[in-house]
């Protein structure tokens, strides 16, 4: 029998992963980031940072895996927020995030 704590865990693992796409989504669509905080996102970077490699030197494999996700979309949005506004378009030029029914 699988324990309530682990399906508290996956899910909880889950949704803090995806929680970063709808922002990154956002500042392809618009190529702004001007309300975004550079520190707040710094120090996310740093946390993922070391969850991923606590989880690491625990050889435990779900807070790699989810942090390391959670690290690449907060970096991506950290690097956004940094790039100068004609490299930024040139990122989001390249990244299609529009779905089949957007144009």
């Amino acid at each position: 029998m699988i324990e309530y704590a682990n399906i508290v865990g996956g899910i909880a693992a889950v949704l803090s992963t995806v929680s970063f796409v709808p922002q990154a989504a956002k500042i392809i669509r618009s190529r702004d980031t001007s309300s975004i905080s550079t520190g707040m996102y710094a120090v996310t970077v740093a946390g993922f940072t070391l969850w991923t490699a606590y989880g690491a030197m625990q050889t435990a494999w779900p807070l790699i895996a989810s942090n390391s996700i959670c690290l690449i979309l907060s970096a991506f949005i950290l690097t956004m927020k940094l790039l100068p506004q004609r490299q930024k378009e040139k990122v989001a030029d390249a990244v299609d995030v529009t779905g089949p029914d957007e144009p």
